[in-house]
């Protein structure tokens, strides 16, 4: 009798796609198209001084575990220094937020979204490293802004200017 039930999804610790996104590592653990959109689970290292800019999405849940560091979570809604341990959510519903590592030391996440896409915008924009290979952020011009905010567009976000929460 042959088994139709699915199997677990293993990742061994050098596993999964790792892509430089704005100066980090992002590593996908688990991507939509292997859990038919479920969700996706991304292992995030940051280097200091160092995360996404602003930006804001309606349609999916955004989760984050300090796995080790700290980085401090801002939002339309206040700011949270998250240390190790900690964990944030961020709703549905489109609030706009980001996270910088405020430390001198790497920070590593465990990011889960609920419903996955989001790991498609991180492949698409991203460049694939080789494990501990940590890319300078790209440089940011009108032009590389422009299709930045159009790719992430097409991925369900909204991407703002840097300094977008501070001119509220």
């Amino acid at each position: 009798m042959e088994n139709l039930k699915p199997t677990p999804i293993t990742v061994n610790p050098t596993g999964g796609e790792i892509l430089s996104v704005a100066g980090g590592n992002y590593r996908i653990l688990v991507s939509g198209k292997q859990i038919n959109g479920a969700f996706a689970a991304i292992e995030m290292l940051v280097p200091p001084q160092n995360g996404p800019g602003p930006h804001s999405h309606a349609d999916f849940y955004e989760s984050f575990y300090v796995v080790d560091g700290e980085v401090n979570v801002y939002s339309e809604a206040g700011s949270y220094t998250a240390k190790k341990g900690s964990f944030v959510v961020v709703p549905k519903g489109g609030i706009i937020h980001y996270f910088k590592n405020v430390s001198d030391k790497t920070a590593q996440l465990l990011c889960t979204v609920v419903p996955a896409g989001l790991e498609e915008f991180f492949e698409e924009i991203g460049d694939p490293v080789a494990a501990g290979e940590f890319l300078p952020p790209s440089p940011m011009s009108p032009e590389s802004i422009e299709n930045l905010q159009a790719t992430a567009l097409k991925y369900g976000q909204v991407v703002y200017p840097p300094d977008f929460l501070n001119q509220k």
